[in-house]
């Protein structure tokens, strides 16, 4: 298994989302995120899972990571309530990790992944959205400290995708092929 952290934060704060909002819009990182999970496995957070359009990702197994033991998923053959990460210590399948922040950081600190996906949003944030900032640069110090980036920084929209490897981790190089393809991809 190979645990792969996909992410967009904003250049100068690192920041994901401010309250319950991507402070954001833009369609190619969207596009972006469903090439590179599609057919996958994902695990996020509660937060996060109620943000997906009808709490769902067409073609996707989604793990969600709760307190709430008694939380209830939208499709019980495609969904999980995950109470432990623990749980998924030896998941036998690779596991993208979508956020949002407590989820990035738990993982970071517990069980790092060993391949990020590191989007870089350039644009600047508009509108008016209500709620803290929410912020990884927690997760990028780690990550500027012990991965290594192995791409070269793919641009579209003003945004900078690159792909990094956690210093030391042996990564199958069908999943450096495969998120490659589908980070510079054009649909």
């Amino acid at each position: 298994m190979t645990k792969i952290a996909v992410w967009c934060r904003h250049e100068h704060d690192c920041i994901i989302g401010i309250g319950p909002n991507i402070p954001w819009n833009i369609p190619s990182d969207l596009k972006r995120f469903r090439r590179i999970t599609s057919h996958a496995d994902i695990v996020c957070g509660q937060t996060t899972y109620e943000s997906f359009p009808n709490r769902t990702l067409p073609n996707r197994q989604i793990y969600v990571l709760t307190f709430n033991t008694g939380y209830e998923v939208s499709d019980k053959d495609n969904h999980f309530v995950i109470n432990d990460m623990m749980q998924l210590q030896n998941f036998p399948r690779n596991l993208y990790i979508a956020g949002g922040a407590s989820i990035y950081k738990a993982f970071m600190r517990q069980m790092p992944p060993e391949v990020i996906v590191d989007s870089c949003n350039h644009n600047e944030i508009s509108g008016t959205y209500s709620g803290n900032p929410v912020d990884i640069k927690e997760c990028i110090d780690i990550m500027m400290q012990d991965y290594e980036q192995v791409s070269p920084e793919y641009n579209e929209d003003n945004v900078t995708t690159t792909l990094w490897v956690r210093k030391g981790a042996l990564v199958n190089d069908d999943v450096l092929r495969y998120l490659t393809l589908a980070i510079t991809e054009e649909k």
